[in-house]
């Protein structure tokens, strides 16, 4: 048994408890998320991934919204792209330095055609760096708590090295009893850095090979 669901008029079968999400990838359409990682549950935290769907008077979160038959959906939506492009400014906005081209942040900004002029500027995070891990590296102030690496290090690996601290503007996420990576249950799988949007965690390879966060490579 299938449910019927249409994605910008594409006319898809799909498996019941299918998302909206899973349905818009496969009817070949670009949904942005932040916080969604597919080898993690759905979280639903960012608020990106809004889509508009026939007969709903909001957009809806497409990467926990389950399919229901007949539903119609709009994966351009204006009001729900003006959601996620205000997420999107607000999460650059607090950030010291633009996010590097290749990460997912950066690609979602720019498919957003979000970033070029910001309209809240004002306070941004202060750098702060843990260096101290042999294999990885910890930018916090390009943390944007969007949680995938507190599920990767919890649900992938089993860690549970990683946890969300703060609220608001002094969210953040901190290793161990926030006395860094080095001295966590971290067991240098890499899987938080794997999964990162926005290489606030990372390989330290990477930033001895020249491909990290320019203040990172600088010093800073």
């Amino acid at each position: 048994m299938s449910d019927t669901v249409r994605i910008d008029g594409v006319q898809l079968e799909v498996a019941p408890g299918t998302t909206i999400l899973e349905a818009a990838k496969l009817a070949g359409r670009w949904v942005p998320t932040l916080c969604f990682d597919e080898r993690q549950a759905p979280f639903g935290a960012c608020r990106v991934c809004m889509v508009g769907v026939e007969g709903s008077a909001n957009p809806l979160p497409a990467c926990t919204t389950v399919c229901r038959d007949g539903m119609n959906v709009s994966t351009e939506d204006p009001t729900a792209r003006r959601v996620a492009g205000a997420v999107v400014e607000l999460v650059l906005s607090e950030l010291p330095a633009a996010p590097a081209p290749h990460t997912e942040l950066a690609q979602v900004a720019q498919r957003l055609q979000v970033g070029a002029e910001l309209r809240w500027p004002g306070a941004v995070h202060a750098v702060d760096h843990d260096l101290e891990h042999p294999y990885l590296a910890f930018q916090h102030e390009l943390c944007i708590s969007c949680g995938r690496c507190v599920r990767a290090c919890d649900e992938v690996q089993g860690a549970f090295a990683l946890t969300a601290v703060g609220r608001g503007f002094d969210a953040n996420v901190a290793a161990g009893l926030d006395g860094g990576f080095l001295h966590s249950s971290c067991v240098s799988c890499g899987a938080c850095a794997d999964t990162c949007p926005t290489d606030a965690i990372t390989e330290q390879l990477l930033l001895v090979g020249g491909n990290g966060n320019s203040a990172v490579a600088a010093g800073v």
